[in-house]
Formats: C-alpha cells, sequence, structure tokens
C-alpha cells in the first residue's frame, strides 16, 4: 500500500519530470531559431528574417513559465540536497537557453541588413559555425535530460573545436575586408554574427557544467581550453563583441 510520503515523492517527481521536458522543448526551439537564422540569411529573405526575430518571444515566454514553476516548486516541496540542485539547475540552465535563443535572434537581425547588400563570399562559412553550434546545444539538452555527465562532460571539451573554427572564420574575414573596403560592411555583421554562434556554444558548456553539477554536486574543477585567439592583442581593436541589442 502506498503512503503518503510515497504519494508525495511521487507527485514532485512527476513535476521535475514536467519541467525537464519544458526546458528541453525551449532548448530545442532555440536551436531551430538558429538554423532558420542562417537559412534566412542564405536565402537572402528579409521577411522570413523578421518572423524569426519576432518567434524569440515564445523563447522568453517559455523561460518566465519555467521561472515560474520553480518558484512554484520551491514554495510548495520545499525540497533538500539533491532536489535542490535540479531545481536551480533547471533554473540556470532556462536562462542560458532564453540567451541562446537571443543570440539566434540577433543573427536573424543582422541578416536583414546583408540582404540588401550584394552577396559576399563568406557568407556560406557561416553555416558552419552554425551547425556546430547546434549539435552541442543539442547533445547537451540531451545529457541534461538524461542526466548524463559523460555526454555533458564531452560537450563541455569539444567547445575548443568551435573556438578554433570561430577564430579561423574571424581571420578570414578580416582579409576579405583588407583586400576589398567595399567588403568591410557586410563582412562586420558577419562578424557580429559569428561572435554570436561562438557565444551559444558558451552557453552550451554552462549547461553542461550545470548539469554535471546537479547529478554529481561537484564543480567542473578542471578549467575548460579557451581558443578564441580573436580578443588577441594582434586582433583586439578589430574584435567585435557579442551583440545585445535584443
Amino acid at each position: 500500500m502506498n503512503t503518503g510520503k510515497d504519494h508525495i515523492i511521487k507527485s514532485y517527481d512527476a513535476e521535475l519530470g514536467r519541467l525537464t521536458g519544458e526546458i528541453v522543448r525551449m532548448g530545442e526551439l532555440s536551436v531551430t531559431q538558429l538554423e532558420a537564422a542562417i537559412d534566412v540569411l542564405e536565402r537572402r529573405d528579409e521577411r522570413a528574417a523578421q518572423h524569426v526575430v519576432a518567434n524569440d518571444e515564445a523563447i522568453d515566454q517559455l523561460e518566465q513559465s519555467i521561472s515560474h514553476d520553480v518558484v512554484r516548486l520551491l514554495a510548495l516541496r520545499a525540497p533538500m540536497a539533491g532536489d535542490l540542485r535540479n531545481v536551480f539547475a533547471a533554473l540556470r540552465i532556462a536562462s542560458d537557453i532564453e540567451r541562446i535563443g537571443d543570440y539566434a535572434a540577433n543573427v536573424a537581425k543582422r541578416s536583414i541588413p546583408l540582404s540588401m547588400a550584394p552577396p559576399v563570399a563568406p557568407t556560406r562559412g557561416l553555416r558552419h559555425l552554425a551547425e556546430m553550434a547546434a549539435t552541442a546545444t543539442r547533445d547537451v539538452l540531451a545529457a541534461y535530460r538524461d542526466g548524463n555527465v559523460e555526454s555533458a562532460h564531452r560537450v563541455w571539451k569539444n567547445d575548443v573545436v568551435l573556438d578554433d573554427a570561430y577564430t579561423g572564420y574571424f581571420r578570414e574575414l578580416l582579409t576579405y575586408m583588407m583586400e576589398d573596403p567595399r567588403n568591410i560592411t557586410p563582412c562586420t555583421h558577419l562578424l557580429f554574427m559569428a561572435k554570436n554562434i561562438e557565444r551559444i556554444g558558451d552557453h552550451a558548456t554552462n549547461i553542461a557544467e550545470n548539469t554535471w553539477f546537479q547529478v554529481t554536486g561537484e564543480t567542473l574543477d578542471s578549467q575548460r581550453s579557451k581558443r578564441d585567439f580573436t580578443a588577441s592583442p594582434q586582433l583586439d581593436r578589430l574584435g567585435p563583441p557579442a551583440d545585445n541589442n535584443n
């Protein structure tokens, strides 16, 4: 016969499972936004780009709903120890996903002025970066859903590959800008877009760190290697920050 305590535990587990599912759904929506942003960039479709930007509101609303659910869980269940880690990890991960959605929207925003200018060859290189960031995000969401610390650690460690690709693309764009001044404006937009995608990779590693802490109760002690060299003294004055005009 089930006791009242068994019922409470099962009810809490069901609520936490629903919360995890909402976060994974929110994460998939943010990845879809990034892929849509690259698609409208390549199709040079201003109207579709505006739709992608507008769709960011759905991710913001999901994040607000998840925050509300977390507060309710804290108030009604008063979770302790490992359960408390689950709740706070959900809150942090939802915040990272919201930022991923913002960066995807920024990529779509930058595609609008690009669609009005003559096409430039380096535009094609942005898809490779976006595919890497999308894969990292999907992999880490699966790791979070399954509580798989090995997969989470692999995403965390492999962020250097995206950093390397971003640095290479950054230097390619600088070359185009130096070769022909007419490339400066479109390549500047691409620089901002690439930086936004690199930041998406950073947020995927944040999710990996929170997944690790949620499962193990420990922080990742080793220092993750950073391979984004675009802020080196030689390139710092030309390196753009990530867009924050959400």
